[in-house]
Formats: structure tokens, sequence, C-alpha cells
């Protein structure tokens, strides 16, 4: 009996070494290593135009990396690549990142294997043939012996389900999926929903502009100054001559270069701490969190200071004291996502912005032209929804690949997001994930996670290729003690006391299970250590017809 596969090859199956499913980040240095470093033959497939993945797709106003970028939020592995770019500011836009990926794809011509406007919407493993078999919106078939999924970790848009919302007739956007023409919001009435980091890097932007912007805010958010600013010629040039230095520092120090303090609050009085808090907050960036005091997000009495000096800020910005109480956080800073805001809170000072607390008066239903909450009734011509991803593991259920015994991963993670490493599952042979449940991920830099990643799913291929094997895969004891170690960690800190789409809590009825490894420098150590010990916690069976 043929399998899958030598039925396909009867036909018009293309075949390959590699399938490297998304042209983001990771997808690309995916390509970019298994076909230029190892010689296999690879084929990406991304269902946008072009390369950038999450970056495609976040052109919103005021998108930019929500994190110490400049030059950070880069690749690492071409010193050549470091020199020859220039960053013209401290936090990069998402234009400028864009640009920036197109430059990687152009010097290292990787968009001749990347279909673009190509959505896989089938995966299943072969077992006989030991092959995964992929096929695209169109019908085309392929096969590949190793399937990467570089999908996203911020991809799959979170859309809410609020009574009526299909019935608005205005224009409506989604952050994650705003288009590529330009939207005006000149002498229109703009209701943004959700104030998360795209949120508070839109509202001021669309404020300028707009006759009138009402945000409904379901979560009060800390948000730090990012001091945003040009970048002098002589940052540049000596970054360019460390970054050999940068890259191993980030590597050691969980994925930014940054010395962390190592003052104790406990050795300061009260009025020096202020004083600490004060110092921080000017210079901007995560200073005040990473730069304060040791164990700003383990310390709950620390870290319950720090929550209070910000929200003092945020009293001493916005004028309006009734504004300022709904805008205040009631959970531990650094929990949720840290942002980086240019000017958020100010924005509650001018005439044509208002603020309703959700929480205090929710929505209760949309009309073509307006949302009426418990108390009022808002026009609205235009909805800007900023309501987040089902992230970390909802690009991978979107996929859904099919492995052993014809097992979704849909049902595979029914309960829990279970893998080993974050780039494996047991039961699904030859499939890798680049930010997967379970790895640094958004806790990491991520370009250099990635990097990480796919070199070590490099070193897997060849140890199997090396030993005459057909298959490598995890097991479920090694799902299960990494996961019990992955909870340890977040157990160890404040993450696990709020609620955060961290922990899965912002969709409704997914698993409640945190999704990230906390420990990025111990995390790719054990990466490490894994491959030199054989890849131990994995099992490998002998290729087909041996």
């Amino acid at each position: 009996m043929q399998t899958q596969y030598e039925q396909d090859q009867q036909t018009s199956v293309t075949s390959f070494d590699a399938i490297v499913i998304g042209a983001g980040v990771g997808g690309m240095y995916a390509l970019h290593h298994l076909r230029d470093e190892l010689g296999l033959r690879v084929r990406g497939f991304d269902g946008a135009s072009d390369v950038g993945g999450t970056w495609w797709y976040n052109r919103y106003p005021g998108a930019r990396v929500d994190a110490p970028s400049t030059p950070f939020y880069a690749y690492t592995f071409s010193a050549e690549l470091a020199q020859e770019w220039s960053w013209s500011e401290t936090q990069s836009t998402s234009a400028q990142v864009r640009t920036y990926l197109e430059h990687v794809a152009d010097r290292f011509d990787l968009r001749r294997d990347i279909a673009f406007e190509t959505w896989v919407d089938d995966a299943f493993f072969d077992e006989r043939a030991q092959r995964w078999m992929v096929q695209t919106r169109d019908g085309t078939m392929y096969s590949a012996r190793f399937l990467v999924c570089a999908v996203g970790a911020l991809f799959v848009a979170h859309r809410p389900d609020y009574p009526g919302i299909d019935e608005f007739t205005g224009e409506c956007y989604h952050t994650g999926r705003w288009p590529h023409h330009p939207v005006s919001f000149a002498g229109k009435r703009v209701g943004v929903m959700g104030t998360g980091s795209s949120g508070i890097q839109a509202i001021p932007e669309i404020a300028k502009t707009a006759e009138h912007v009402t945000v409904f805010q379901r979560t009060p958010q800390y948000a730090l100054p990012a001091r945003n600013r040009p970048m002098t010629d002589a940052e540049r040039s000596a970054y360019q001559a460390d970054w050999q230095d940068h890259r191993m520092s980030m590597r050691r120090r969980g994925g930014w270069p940054f010395a962390t303090s190592k003052l104790r609050a406990n050795e300061a009085t009260a009025a020096e701490r202020q004083a600490r808090y004060e110092e921080m907050w000017a210079l901007g960036g995560m200073n005040l969190m990473i730069n304060s005091y040791v164990g700003a997000i383990v310390d709950a009495d620390l870290n319950n200071e720090i929550s209070d000096f910000v929200r003092g800020k945020i009293r001493q910005t916005v004028k309006d004291a009734a504004t300022a109480e709904k805008l205040m956080p009631d959970y531990h800073i650094g929990t949720k996502r840290i942002i980086l805001d240019n000017g958020y809170f100010e924005t509650y000072n001018a005439d044509n912005v208002s603020l309703i607390d959700l929480r205090r008066d929710p929505i209760e239903s949309f009309a073509a032209d307006r949302v009426s909450t418990q108390s009022q009734e808002i026009p609205l011509d235009m909805l800007v929804l900023a309501t987040g991803y089902d992230a970390v593991s909802g690009s991978m259920l979107n996929l859904n690949p099919r492995g052993r015994d014809g097992m979704p991963l849909q049902q595979k993670w029914a309960e829990r997001f279970d893998t080993h490493l974050g780039v494996s599952v047991a039961g699904f042979p030859n499939m890798f994930m680049i930010h997967g449940p379970g790895s640094p991920g958004v806790f990491f830099t991520m370009p250099l996670g990635a990097e990480l990643q796919v070199q070590w799913v490099g070193q897997c291929i060849r140890h199997l290729d090396g030993n005459g094997h057909g298959t490598v895969e995890t097991t479920p004891a090694a799902e299960q003690a990494w996961d019990a170690q992955i909870q340890a960690i977040a157990n160890k800190t404040l993450y696990p006391k709020t609620n955060s789409w961290y922990l899965g809590a912002n969709i409704p009825g997914k698993p409640r299970q945190f999704l990230g490894h906390l420990a990025g420098s111990q995390y790719f150590d054990q990466l490490t250590a894994t491959a030199e010990a054989d890849f131990a916690g994995f099992v490998f069976e002998p290729a087909a017809g041996s």
C-alpha cells in the first residue's frame, strides 16, 4: 500500500527538505540558516505580500517596538549586517523595522524561496514516508522532511464579541490588521477599544487630528515614558564597534545587553528610594523596572512601592482628577506587558479626548453609528480595535497541524499547551516551533531568541542525518517536566497573580497556563546542553527503508 507521499509523487507534489511557515523575524532566519548554512532545499510560505510577519501588519498610527529597541531589536548572526545598517531613533518605528527586514531579505536573497500571499490550510505527517504534507489554500500540495513553524507569537488578532458589533457600519480597523492605505481621522468621532501596547501607542496619534476620541478602557495600564530620541552618530559608531560584546551580553542578560541594578531596596531609606525612582523615570525606557533595585518583579513590597510611584506620576500628569482615577492600575507593575509610551497620559488633557472605564460602565450593544454603554450612547464614525491577540499559542492552533495517527494539534492542546523546550511537541515528529509556548519568546529579544532556536533546530537536523535517523520528537514525560519547570519559575514571581495574556486570560475559554519561560539565558543554556547530550529528552526512529 502506498503512502500519501508516494501517491502524491505520482501527481504534482513538490518536495523539499524543509518547509518554513512564516516570513517574519523567525521565519526569515530559519530560511537563511537551513538553506544557506545547512545546504537544505527550503520553501517558505506566508500569507502576506512581503517579509515582516507581524510587522507587515502592524502599521497603526504610532506603532513602535515596545521595548528598548535600538540597535538590539535586530539580527546578530551577521557582523557585516550590523555594521552596514544604521538605526535612526532609540525606539524604532514599525516602518523602520519593516525597512530593515526588507533589507535583510534583499541582502540574503530570501524572497526567491518564499511564496507570498500563500496561506497554508493543511499540514499533516505521513508516518510511513516520514514526511510532512502541506496543502496551500489553492489546493497545491508540497512535502518536506521537516516542518518549521515560525507563525508568530503575536499574530492571531482577537476581536471582542460585543452584542451588535458586526452591525457597526462605520470604518472599523484592528491595530493588528491595519490597512496599507492611509487612514484619515480628521473630523471624525473615533472610538478606541483597548489600552494595551497598540492602544497606548495609537491613541496620542489619533487624537492629533480626530474631532473626538473616546477611549474604551478595559484594564488600566502602567506605561513608562519611552524618552524616544534620535540616535547620534557617536552612539551608532560605538554600538557597531562593540557589537560582538553587545551580542554576548544580550545572550547572558536575558536578551538585552544592559547591566541591571545590584542595589537592594532594604539598604536604602524611603527618601533614597524615591530619589532613585525619579532618576530612573527621567532616563525613561525600562530603567524604572530593571535599574532601580533588585527584585522588582519578585518582591511584592518593592513592587507595590514602584507601582505607587507610577500611579503618582499618572495623577501628576492627568489634570482631571476623575479621569486620573480611572487610569489607576491596581495590579503589580510588570505583571502585564510593560508599555513604553510617547505622551499617552498627556493625551487625556486634550479637550477632544474622553475616557470610559468599562469596568464601571460596560458596553451593552453596538448599532450602525454608535455604541451604548450602561449609562450613555456614544456616536462614532470609526472604531479602532486595539484588543490584542490570541498570543503565543493562537497561531499554532490556527495552523492546526496533524501529527501521528492524524492527531490535530487543537486536540492535543485542548487542555494544556504541552511542549518541550518550546520547540517540539510529542506526537508531531520533525516539527519545530519558533517562539512557541514554553520558550522565552516575548520575554527575550525576539530576533536573537529566534536565531538561537533556529540554530538548535539546525543542530538537531544534523544529528538526525548523521546518525541515520528518520524522525525526531520529544516525549510526554519531557513535556511534563518542562511545563513543571516553567510554572515553577513563574511561581517565584508576581506574574501569576495578575490576569494577563501571558496566562491566556484575555481569551475566553483559553486554558490558564503561563506561556513563557522567564529565565531566558538559562533557557538557552539548556538548549545548548540538550544538543551536547545528543538531544536528551527526544526520541529518534530509523530512516524509512533503512
